[in-house]
C-alpha cells in the first residue's frame, strides 16, 4: 500500500459466524468497510475472489458454505465456494479451498504494544467526520471511518487465525483477504492506509502462542513495509525481505532506511533484507531473478518455521502505483518457490493493490499455487534489467558479511555508494494521465494473454500419474495420484525399442510401455506430471527413447535434468530445442550452451546453490513446455534433495514434469516424489552446511562460461566497456 492510492469509503459490516472447512488450502476473508480494493467511492466492490464478503454478491450475509458444482473430481474432497458467484470467475476451480468466517478479535488479542494508540483506535468509532479528519492529518496517507477499529480488528483476527489452522495443521497453507493492510502501520501510528500491522502481529503470535523461533516474511507489495521493518529490526528469530520502488528515494515513503544497506539493528543485522528497484518496468524475469538469487539462498540458510507473505498486488502489471509489468502468473511462480521452504506452512496476508482486475487474478494465481495446481508458463523473455542486476548486486553484497550463502557463490560485488535523495520525488500518477493510460494498456493486453492460457491450458484430468512395472505394497500414495496401468500400443513400444538392444529384453519392453503411455498423456494433455520406473540396465536407453518420442511429438523446448551415470545421447541434435543438464558429471564442463554438466555437490549448501544459482537460472532461462528427470544409477541424491529438485522444476513448464527412475529405487522415495508433483511441500534438507570450495568454484567457473547466453544466470550488472 501506498499514498497515493485510492481512499474508499464504506460498506456495510458484516459479521458472519465461524464456520470451516478444512482442506489442502485456506482462505479467510475479513471485512472491508474502511478501504475498497482496486476502486475509490463508497460500494464499489472489492475482489471477487471471496464473494461472501463483497457487497456485489446476491448471497445473504450468513452464508451456508457448498460444494461447487463441478470444481472437483470424485475422492478429492469437498470444494467449497458461494454458488451465486461462481459463473462471474474465471477461476471456480481455485475456491478448492477452506472459507473461514471468524469473529471479532479483542484488543488483548492483538498483542498490541501501545495501549494508548489501541484506546485512541477505538475512540474514533464514536468520533464526527469533521473529527475524524483531523485526526487522518496527524498521520501519513491515513482514512479514518467509524468501522475503522472494527474492520482493523477483523484483518488482524483474519491473520491470527490463518496461523493457527495452519500451525495446527487444519490446512497446509492459506491467503487471508483482508482490509486495511498492515505493512506500514508503526508501533504507534497509523501509516498507508494500515491502522494495525498485520503480518506483524501475526508474526509475533506464531512466536507466543506456537512457540516458533524462525519466521520469514516476504513482502513483495510495491510500496517498502516500513512498519514491518521497524518492528523487528533487532530481532533475529524474524527474517523480513521486501523488494519496493525505491527509486533512490524518490519514491513514498521516501526512506533512507529503505535502501539495500539497512540490514537491521544489534543482534538483528542481516535479518532485514530490502531489494530497492530504483526503475519502474521490472517484470517477471526480474522478480523470479530475486527470489533466486537474494531471498531464497538467504531463506534456506535461515531455515524458517513459517513463511508469511505480505502479499501487495501493487507491484503486478497494469498497477497505477507500483508501473511494474509482471504478470499476474508470476505470482503463482513465486508462491510455488516459496512452498518448499518451512514444510509447505505459508500464510499470505493481502497488502496493495489498485488495479482491479489485475489485483484479483493475481490473487487467484496465488490460490491456486497454494492449492498445489502448476503454474502457468511465464510469458515474455527472461532477461532481468540492467537497474534490477545493480539492486540485485547492492544486496548481495551488503548481505554477504551476514550470509554464508551468498559468500560462497563467489560473487565480490561491490556495494555502490547511496544516490539517495529527496530533491525530486515521484510524482503519482493521475487517472486519465498518459502514464496511467499507457499502464492500462499494459496490463490489458497482459491479461487478455493470460486469460487466452488459462482457456489454452485448462487444469488437466489427471495432475499426477504414476506408470508402475510391479505392485509396491510399501509405496504409499495421495488419493489422488493415479496409478497407471496401461501401455503404449505394443507396435509403438516395439517400434521405438529397436533403438536400443537393451530394451527387447521383456523387462525393460514392459517398462517402455508404461514410460510411453504416460509420456503420451503428458504430451497431449491428459496429465500434467508423472512418474515411471525402468530397470537399472535400461535407464539410458529409456532416457534416450524419451527423449526423442518428445521432441517428435510436440514437445518445442526440452529440459532433461539427468543425474547420475547417465550420458547425452550422442547423436542428439544441438539444435536450441533441448538443454541437457548432467548433475553429478565427472567434471564441471559446458560444451555449448545447451549442454552443461556439473559434479553432484557434497552438503547440503552446495546442494541448494547449484539449483538456486544454476539449474532453476537455466531452466526459467530456456522457458521449456516439458521437463525430463532422470534419476539414473549411482545418482547419489537422498529423497529430500530429489524432492527438492522435481518441485522446483515444477514451475519453469508449468507442472509438465516426467520423473524416470530405477525399479530398485526405495519405496520412501517413489513416494516423496509422487507428492511434490502433486504439489505438496517437499521435506527439509537437514542443517545447512557450507559449499566445499570445489563445488565453489564449479558454480563459478559455469556461470562465466554460460551468463552471456543465459542472462538468469546474471547475479550483477554486466560492466559497460
Amino acid at each position: 500500500m501506498g499514498q497515493h492510492g485510492p481512499r474508499a469509503g464504506p460498506q456495510a459490516s458484516r459479521q458472519p459466524s465461524s464456520r470451516q472447512a478444512a482442506l489442502r488450502g485456506g482462505v479467510l476473508g475479513a471485512g472491508s468497510e474502511s478501504e475498497e480494493v482496486g476502486k475509490s467511492g463508497p460500494g464499489s466492490p472489492p475482489v471477487g475472489l471471496l464473494p461472501c464478503l463483497d457487497s456485489a454478491c446476491s448471497c445473504p450475509g450468513s452464508l451456508p458454505v457448498v460444494p461447487a458444482p463441478g470444481s472437483c473430481k470424485e475422492g478429492t474432497g469437498s470444494a467449497f465456494t458461494c454458488p451465486a458467484r461462481v459463473a462471474q470467475s474465471d477461476h471456480g476451480c481455485a475456491m478448492r479451498t477452506a472459507l473461514v468466517y471468524h469473529e471479532d478479535m479483542t484488543a488483548a488479542r492483538l498483542l498490541w504494544e501501545d495501549p494508548e494508540y489501541v484506546s485512541l483506535l477505538r475512540g474514533t468509532q464514536t468520533l464526527s467526520t469533521r473529527e475524524l479528519q483531523a485526526l487522518c492529518g496527524q498521520y501519513d496517507a491515513v482514512y479514518f471511518h467509524p468501522s475503522t477499529f472494527h474492520c482493523a480488528r477483523l484483518a488482524v483476527g483474519a491473520a491470527l487465525q490463518l496461523v493457527d489452522a495452519v500451525l495446527t495443521g487444519a490446512v497446509h497453507n492459506g491467503l487471508a483477504l483482508v482490509r486495511p493492510p498492515g505493512h506500514h502501520s508503526q508501533r504507534a501510528a497509523a501509516n498507508g492506509f494500515c491502522v494495525f500491522n498485520n503480518v506483524a502481529i501475526a508474526a509475533k503470535y506464531a512466536k507466543r502462542r506456537h512457540g516458533l523461533h524462525r519466521i520469514l516474511i516476504v513482502d513483495w507489495d510495491v510500496h517498502h513495509g516500513q512498519g514491518i521493518q521497524y518492528i523487528f529490526e533487532d530481532d533475529p528469530s524474524v527474517l523480513y525481505f521486501s523488494w519496493h520502488r525505491y527509486e533512490h528515494g524518490r519514491f513514498w515513503p521516501y526512506l533512507r532506511e529503505s535502501d539495500a544497506d539497512a540490514v537491521g539493528q544489534g543482534q538483528g543485522r542481516g535479518f532485514t533484507v530490502n531489494l530497492p528497484w530504483n526503475q519502474v518496468g521490472m517484470g517477471n524475469a526480474d522478480y523470479v531473478a530475486a527470489f533466486l538469487h537474494v531471498l531464497l539462498p538467504v531463506a534456506f540458510e535461515f531455515d524458517p518455521e513459517l513463511v508469511l507473505i505480505s502479499a501487495g498486488f501493487d507491484s503486478a502489471i497494469g498497477d497505477p502505483e507500483g508501473q511494474m509489468r509482471a504478470t499476474p502468473e508470476c505470482f503463482s511462480h513465486l508462491t510455488q518457490l516459496l512452498q518448499v521452504l518451512a514444510g509447505g506452512r505459508v500464510c499470505a496476508v493481502l497488502e496493495g493493490g489498485y488495479h482491479l482486475e489485475s489485483l484479483s487474478q493475481s490473487v487467484c494465481m496465488v490460490v491456486k499455487a497454494l492449492l498445489g495446481d502448476p503454474a502457468l508458463p511465464l510469458s515474455g523473455p527472461m532477461e532481468p534489467h540492467r537497474s534490477a542486476l545493480e539492486s540485485i548486486q547492492s544486496v548481495r553484497a551488503a548481505q554477504a558479511p551476514h550470509w554464508k550463502s551468498l559468500r560462497q557463490q563467489g560473487s565480490t560485488p561491490i556495494l555502490n555508494p547511496s544516490t539517495y535523495s529527496l530533491e525530486r520525488r515521484a510524482s503519482p500518477v493521475s487517472p486519465g494521465g498518459p502514464k496511467f493510460k499507457a499502464a492500462e494498456a499494459q496490463a490489458s493486453a497482459a491479461l487478455s494473454s493470460l486469460l487466452d492460457q488459462l482457456h489454452l491450458n485448462p487444469t488437466l484430468p489427471v495432475r499426477t500419474a504414476v506408470a508402475l512395472t510391479a505392485p509396491d505394497a510399501a509405496l504409499v500414495l495421495p488419493a489422488d495420484v493415479l496409478r497407471q496401468e496401461g501401455s503404449a500400443p505394443q507396435e509403438e513400444t516395439r517400434a521405438w525399442a529397436r533403438l536400443h538392444e537393451a530394451l527387447a529384453q521383456d523387462k525393460a519392453l514392459t517398462a517402455l510401455g508404461k514410460v510411453l503411455h504416460l509420456l503420451n498423456g503428458i504430451l497431449d494433455g491428459q496429465v500434467s506430471s508423472g512418474m515411471a520406473a525402468t530397470p537399472e540396465p535400461a535407464a539410458a536407453p529409456t532416457l534416450d527413447v524419451v527423449i526423442r518420442r518428445s521432441l517428435s511429438h510436440g514437445a518445442r523446448r526440452l529440459l532433461c535434468v539427468a543425474v547420475g551415470q547417465l550420458d547425452r545421447p550422442a547423436d542428439l541434435a544441438d539444435d536450441g530445442r533441448n538443454l541437457w543438464l548432467n548433475i553429478r558429471g565427472k567434471e564441471a564442463a559446458a560444451p555449448s550452451m545447451f549442454q552443461v554438466s556439473v559434479p553432484l555437490p557434497g552438503t547440503t549448501g552446495g546442494f541448494v546453490s547449484c539449483v538456486l544459482a544454476l539449474v532453476l537460472p537455466l531452466a526459467y532461462g530456456f522457458q521449456p513446455d516439458l521437463v525430463l528427470v532422470a534419476l539414473g544409477p549411482a545418482h547419489g541424491l537422498q529423497a529430500p534433495q530429489a524432492a527438492l529438485l522435481a518441485s522446483l522444476l515444477r514451475g519453469p513448464a508449468g507442472g509438465r514434469v516426467l520423473v524416470l527412475l530405477e525399479q530398485g529405487s526405495t519405496s520412501q522415495l517413489a513416494g516423496i516424489l509422487a507428492r511434490v508433483l502433486q504439489g505438496q511441500a517437499p521435506p527439509g534438507l537437514g542443517p545447512f552446511s557450507m559449499a566445499s570450495p570445489e563445488d565453489t568454484q564449479a558454480l563459478i567457473y559455469l556461470r562465466g562460461q554460460l551468463e552471456a547466453e543465459w542472462k538468469m544466470l546474471q547475479v550483477a550488472a554486466p560492466q559497460v566497456p
